[in-house]
């Protein structure tokens, strides 16, 4: 039974063994290892305070990226509006530049035909004057001798005459 119930001697012995090892724990190894556990616990909260900083920041920038790319967007669109506005009154003012030259160019094409027509009027209205003048002289030169004699005679001279 001897193993069983321990001697006071071992007891004895067991006591001061264990208080010298806790004396020279407590001494040497609790404080450098109590200072190690304390400094990771801090170096893991600051890791951890750094990385939600860091969260935060990202979050801050992505909403500011976000922000930059819908005034990006806004601009664009701003952008595209101005030149098609641009483009249409561009379109416009052609389209308006170009109605008036056709029209200036057609009132011109009028004028020119008047201008001609009354020429033409005018040179048939003296050739038919000519016409009828030398037709007259004629006339008057013959001594005719009835009305059937000078219609036949008209007739034969404007027969011989170029009409055109």
């Amino acid at each position: 039974m001897e193993l069983v119930k321990p001697a006071i001697g071992l007891v004895f012995w067991m006591v001061i063994t264990f208080g010298a090892l806790f004396f020279i724990l407590a001494k040497f190894a609790w404080k450098p290892i109590l200072g190690m556990l304390d400094e990771r616990e801090k170096t893991i909260a600051d890791s951890l305070d750094q990385a939600n900083k860091a969260r935060a920041e990202m979050a801050a920038l992505t909403s500011k990226n976000l922000d930059l790319l819908n005034q990006a967007k806004e601009e664009r669109n701003m952008i595209l509006h101005e030149a098609k506005e641009a483009a249409d009154k561009l379109k416009n003012e052609m389209l308006a530049k170009a109605q008036q030259e056709v029209e200036a160019k057609i009132q011109t094409a009028f004028r020119e035909i008047e201008i001609q027509k009354r020429a033409a009027i005018t040179e048939v209205k003296n050739s038919v004057g000519l016409l009828a003048l030398d037709i007259a002289e004629k006339v008057i030169r013959k001594d005719l001798k009835g009305n059937a004699e000078q219609l036949e005679y008209v007739n034969k001279l404007a027969k011989e005459s170029n009409l055109n």
